[in-house]
């Protein structure tokens, strides 16, 4: 007869790879995907190495899901914003607005999600999140063009312009030497000055008045 697992241990198991995960998570918030490696993690956790690949074959496949549960939560905070109430135009500013807010708040983690040299398996989950938030704008697009508030066809392409436009105003302030800067006190872009220039080029990207 094949060996079946316990309902406890498979319990016990469960718990333990939230814990790996909330681990890594947290270790990936403090010094990026660079500070995750095995053998830190392991002392994070208070397990062997070798324990660790009972749970995850490899240290790509480990970062890959750390990346899918911080994005996971950037989309969901980001989709109660764009399906909230509210006109089109101003649901989008204000999904733009608290964005930038978390990943300023974030900010390594941020620079990590958006930019950081990662391994394949974490760039395919970068993609697919990519396409996760774009689905979100074009949802928002249907109904600016709608109501009238949005001037834009090919909705795909301008949603995936939405996405990269996001990426790119954040990934300079967020990056190390940009953080490094401002810590050492000298001029640096703040946040509400990087907010608002997004705010005001992607509702005139879509059309929209820059008043709503």
């Amino acid at each position: 007869m094949a060996y079946r697992p316990s309902a406890e241990r498979l319990d016990r198991d469960q718990a333990l790879r939230q814990r790996i995960l909330a681990c890594a998570l947290a270790r990936v918030a403090e010094g990026g995907f660079a500070a995750l490696s095995m053998q830190a993690l392991a002392e994070d956790v208070g397990i062997a190495t070798g324990s660790l690949y009972r749970h995850f074959r490899s240290k790509g496949e480990l970062a890959a899901e750390v990346f899918a549960v911080a994005s996971q939560r950037e989309v969901e905070a980001l989709a109660l914003v764009l399906r909230g109430p509210g006109s089109p135009a101003a649901r989008l500013a204000a999904g733009l607005r608290q964005f930038a807010a978390r990943a300023w708040h974030s900010r390594q983690l941020a620079f990590a999600l958006i930019a950081e040299p990662v391994e394949p398996q974490v760039d395919e989950q970068r993609l697919l999140y990519r396409e996760a938030y774009a689905e979100l704008f074009v949802e928002l697009l249907e109904e600016g063009v709608a109501a009238g508030q949005f001037r834009v066809q090919q909705l795909g392409l301008i949603a995936a312009c939405l996405v990269g436009a996001i990426a790119e105003s954040l990934v300079g302030p967020l990056s190390p030497p940009a953080r490094a800067a401002r810590a050492a006190g000298h001029p640096a872009l703040e946040l509400a000055v990087v907010s608002q220039n997004l705010i005001t080029f992607c509702l005139r990207a879509v059309g929209a008045e820059e008043c709503q």
